[in-house]
């Protein structure tokens, strides 16, 4: 008999879905009575190595309303050759395909063991990946020159047939032909004049041919077709798509063709000419750059994956998007001036980036940014570009840094077969069966604003919809999906009934094949009046606490941070009043079950997390790290909330110790994985011992290991890792040990450090209460009779 965490852990390895409910209560009542939502965290691309693609398309539901695909969980009459659909009970007929088939010889996608698996689309062209670099100019040599050598990296990591463009900024803009030999050629646009991607299209020459257009003006309407250069064929006869192919490869041609001249091109790039007066910011036209980019790809490869990188080494103060004037002496805003209502650029510059966003998820394009100053640079205004269409979003001190070099080559890591490990213009289909409708999903998606039988009118984050598009997908990239059970509480569902789930993810692989990876799971109702052990049994506290802090974390985009936090609290003591085992008005009677144990403290380290507390964050900050934790999978996301603490010391092998102020002691080294930050602390006395060299002294030997072990260990993570992460190696008393400080439970403070034996660790300063203090006012409130 599997245990509700091994069969959790099965599911997650095999299908890459995690629920907060694993038994679902039967009716609408009883399940919004859970408190925590029946809800899932997906991830379309888990990896699986033993899922080899199919090279045939699946087969639908001949229902029009439906279009499931077959999967294990439906009713086959192999003598009839008939299949029962398992979410709307139409019977169909299987293709003549299939007509071999028996209880002897199934196809893949009725065997048990496939509840996930992938098809190969045979129909249409195979279309390489696009990438548009999108390149600032204003920036220090020092830090452009380790740019354009780590484009020219990139360049060797691009499969051969896959398109590269090229555009750089300053005060203008330079969209670079590069289908020109010897001899460099741009087209120049203004840094303040925003064009649609009509205009732009006439400015390039890229518009269709006017003869043959009209000529053509008679016949219907045709199918889009596609040339051999991969540019959709907008052109009747062969002549027309000859031409076109000529007019979009003047900007956009295949990495082999090009290697060197835009390796030459990139080499000598140089700094924005135009002057900076002295008090001054350079001005950088980022918002039209980006414009140009996003409607460069509208005109030649509409549908098609592609990626714009922007690399961005400072705010834009020029032109559409600009988010701070050129003035040095006015800084740009912080959550203070946001709160006052002083951000004078932000809406405006918000509202540019959000149409470039709709635009570029329209088209199926992705839009990275890698913002690489020691200032802001505008990613509050500019995260939906990366949010909404599932690009990534870097954020490091210069472009000369570890970080950002090791974090850019490993957007070009590959699987074993040598592919990108990086998907494109994805598109998510949720099926639900008739007593499930789903309420919406919180992710780096935008709405396909598809409405059908299975969804809800309750919306919850990206929702009236059972269809979304991601432009940009990866192994990591995990969606929180909400659902609603619409089943009546007077209409019982039949003894051992299952509700059933069909994830269908269409999406470009890196090969440019089409695929259609399809995932089909069901999961148990039961009875909440009888038999609630068996639902708070299958209860998981890890994914409940992630799809909470998601729906927290979204509610804080649109919300006051204080209202969250009370929103996150009460949903917290309706858990403990509705899960706990106690005696009214008695806190010490209050006891929870092990699968509730660990959330309370998930709950404590998330509200003191930078997802929700935006003190001693700028903006950007904000920015990126919400950005981060709602794209990774759950493992990842559980560390950004709660860190993992990793003890080193004499007295035995490394272990894991707890994320509080009592583990830090003079004679250890601390090793804290924040995701964000690899942190290595080195208590007072070690530190002392390593200040005066003992680890160089023979006899010493055992101290110089110790001393090493979190640094290899360090190592393995920052290796593994995506984004790198940041590198802090610190000691007590050292400035950057506030990283520490500051994540730790504060169980020993300034307030009590005196009521406690000097040896319990460090005391902290800081009038937060501690978890313990946290778990007290917790039970009271849940006991509470007045509650």
């Amino acid at each position: 008999m599997t245990t509700f965490p091994e069969y959790i852990a099965q599911n997650e390895e095999h299908d890459g879905v995690r629920f907060s409910w694993n038994v679902w209560p039967s009716s609408r009542l009883e399940a919004t009575r859970m408190v925590v939502p029946v809800a899932a965290l997906f991830t379309p691309l888990k990896e699986r190595p033993d899922l080899p693609p199919i090279q045939y398309e699946p087969v639908l539901c001949s229902r029009a309303t439906c279009r499931a695909v077959l999967n294990p969980l439906c009713q086959v009459d192999y003598r009839a050759k008939l299949w029962a659909c398992n979410f709307c009970y139409q019977r169909n007929q299987f293709p003549s395909s299939y007509s071999g088939i028996s209880e002897v010889n199934q196809p893949a996608e009725l065997l048990p063991q496939f509840s996930t698996i992938e098809y190969v689309v045979q129909r249409g062209p195979q279309m390489p990946p696009v990438f548009l670099y999108v390149v600032d100019t204003c920036m220090e040599e020092e830090d452009l020159q380790a740019l354009k050598e780590s484009l020219q990296m990139s360049l060797s990591l691009l499969p051969p047939t896959a398109l590269v463009g090229l555009i750089t900024f300053g005060r203008i803009v330079h969209v670079h032909e590069l289908g020109c030999e010897g001899i460099s050629k741009s087209y120049v646009f203004k840094g303040t004049k925003d064009l649609s991607a009509k205009q732009l299209q006439e400015m390039l020459g890229l518009a269709k041919p006017a003869a043959s257009s009209q000529a053509r003006g008679s016949q219907a309407p045709q199918q889009p077709q596609y040339n051999r250069c991969g540019a959709p064929a907008l052109c009747g006869n062969a002549a027309d798509q000859t031409l076109w192919c000529v007019l979009a490869s003047r900007f956009l041609q295949p990495v082999q063709k090009v290697d060197m001249n835009l390796t030459d091109l990139l080499g000598e790039l140089q700094r924005d000419s135009w002057p900076v007066v002295q008090g001054k910011r350079p001005l950088r036209s980022l918002g039209v750059a980006m414009s140009i980019a996003v409607g460069l790809l509208e005109c030649t490869f509409p549908n098609t994956g592609a990626r714009i990188m922007t690399f961005v080494g400072g705010p834009a103060t020029h032109g559409p998007g600009m988010v701070v004037g050129d003035e040095l002496k006015t800084p740009i805003r912080s959550w203070h001036d946001i709160e006052k209502g002083n951000a004078k650029f932000m809406k405006k510059a918000a509202k540019h980036y959000e149409s470039l966003a709709s635009r570029a998820s329209a088209s199926g394009h992705v839009m990275d940014i890698y913002a690489c100053a020691l200032d802001q640079t505008g990613l509050l205004e500019m995260k939906c570009c990366a949010n909404n269409t599932g690009g990534y979003m870097v954020m490091a001190d210069s472009f000369n840094t570890s970080l950002f070099k090791q974090t850019f080559q490993r957007v070009f890591s590959k699987d074993v077969q040598g592919a990108f490990k990086m998907a494109f213009a994805a598109a998510l289909e949720v099926k639900t069966s008739r007593e499930v409708k789903v309420s919406g999903a919180i992710g780096p998606c935008v709405s396909l604003n598809t409405k059908g039988p299975c969804v809800s009118e309750n919306e919850i984050g990206c929702g009236g919809t059972c269809q979304w598009k991601m432009c940009g997908l990866d192994p990591s990239t995990t969606l929180a999906l909400y659902f609603e059970v619409v089943n009546q509480h007077n209409a019982p569902i039949p003894q051992g009934g299952r509700g059933a789930l069909q994830f269908v993810t269409q999406y470009q692989h890196a090969s440019g094949q089409r695929r259609i990876r399809v995932t089909t799971i069901a999961r148990n109702w039961a009875d909440a009046q009888t038999q609630i052990q068996s639902i708070a049994a299958s209860f998981d506290q890890e994914a409940a606490a992630i799809l909470m802090a998601r729906l927290a974390v979204y509610r804080a985009e649109t919300e006051e941070g204080p209202d969250v936090l009370r929103w996150l609290d009460r949903q917290l003591i309706r858990l403990c009043q509705k899960f706990g085992d106690y005696h009214k008005d008695d806190p010490n009677s209050f006891r929870f079950s092990e699968t509730f144990s660990l959330y309370p403290q998930f709950m404590f380290h998330l509200r003191r997390s930078p997802f929700l507390q935006v003190f001693n964050n700028s903006p950007d900050e904000s920015s990126y790290y919400r950005h981060q934790f709602n794209r990774q999978e759950l493992t990842q996301a559980l560390i950004m909330i709660q860190p993992v603490l990793y003890a080193y010391s004499f007295q035995g092998p490394p272990e894991p110790v707890l994320l509080d102020s009592s583990s830090i002691l003079p004679d250890r080294i601390l090793l804290m994985d924040t995701f964000f930050q690899i942190l290595i602390y080195h208590g007072e006395t070690v530190s002392q011992w390593r200040k005066a060299g003992y680890q160089e002294m023979a006899g010493y030997e055992n101290f110089r290991h110790l001393l090493q072990a979190p640094v290899d260990d360090a190592q393995e993570l920052l290796h593994s890792r995506f984004p790198m992460p940041r590198y802090i190696d610190t000691e007590h008393g050292g400035s950057q040990a506030r990283f520490l400080l500051s994540k730790v439970n504060p169980s020993q403070t300034h307030n009590n450090m005196y009521t406690w034996g000097q040896e319990s660790g460090a005391p902290i300063l800081t009038d937060d209460v501690s978890l313990q203090v946290f778990m007290d006012h917790l039970k009271k409130l849940a006991v509470s009779s007045a509650a």
